[in-house]
């Protein structure tokens, strides 16, 4: 079964705009160029995924994807959603039997564990499969086979949207626990979040761990720390 991942990547210079109360731009740039630079690294190593698009206009992402994955033009800009569809309308014009559509703010997603639910989802038939966020409401990445089973609809409550989108079509779908992906950082709080469980270990996401060492010589534990009020809109 042919798989292509699909990573939609905003603007770096407008990404993360909800951690404009603790982070400058720049860093917030910096960082959400370490968090896709990681995830492009875990999908590369995936055996299950034959092939990498990266949906974007900006050059710097097009700069770390060459050499890694095709870049598609995403000229509208009209978001995640919007995105991924050009990733999927690239995936059925090139014969893909299937798509995994992964957000490029889940550094901590493991190729191991990528290809163990590709295997599962595989065997198991499954047309869609909704991996969710830490929270349980929001959607840090989807597999669906063939590559336009449903539309996808990323942002706030998602992942009910994307199971009732499944469940009307009379689908094959289940919604997959996979650790890794858990975490993506849109507020504070999930870069606090995302800090802590790296520093439960010394393995994987290299280039966020460098950011985060940077963000924390320059104060943002503390910033962090006195955020927890922030909300999820994952």
């Amino acid at each position: 079964m042919q798989t292509l991942a699909v990573v939609p990547i905003k603007t770096f210079d407008i990404a993360k705009q909800r951690l404009a109360s603790a982070l400058a731009r720049g860093s917030r740039e910096s960082l959400a160029q370490a968090m896709f630079a990681d995830v492009l690294a875990a999908l590369r190593r995936a055996r299950r995924i034959d092939a990498i698009a990266v949906v974007t206009c900006d050059a710097t992402a097009d700069s770390l994807a060459r050499g890694v994955a095709m870049v598609l033009r995403d000229r509208a800009q009209a978001g995640q959603s919007a995105a991924a569809e050009i990733g999927i309308g690239h995936a059925l014009q090139e014969g893909f039997d299937r798509v995994l559509l992964v957000p490029g703010d889940t550094p901590l997603v493991d190729a191991r564990e990528l290809d163990a639910l590709l295997e599962r989802v595989a065997a198991d038939r499954m047309a869609v499969a909704i991996v969710g966020d830490r929270h349980g409401i929001g959607t840090n990445a989807l597999v669906l086979s063939p590559p336009d089973a449903i539309q996808p609809s990323f942002g706030p409550d998602s992942l009910a949207r994307h199971t009732a989108a499944a469940a009307a079509a009379g689908l094959p779908h289940r919604v997959e626990d996979v650790p890794s992906l858990a975490h993506d950082v849109d507020t504070p709080e999930d870069l606090a979040a995302l800090s802590a469980v790296l520093s439960e270990t010394r393995h994987g996401a290299a280039r966020t761990r460098g950011a985060l060492r940077q963000l924390e010589r320059s104060g943002f534990a503390t910033v962090a720390a006195g955020s927890g009020g922030a909300t999820h809109q994952g």
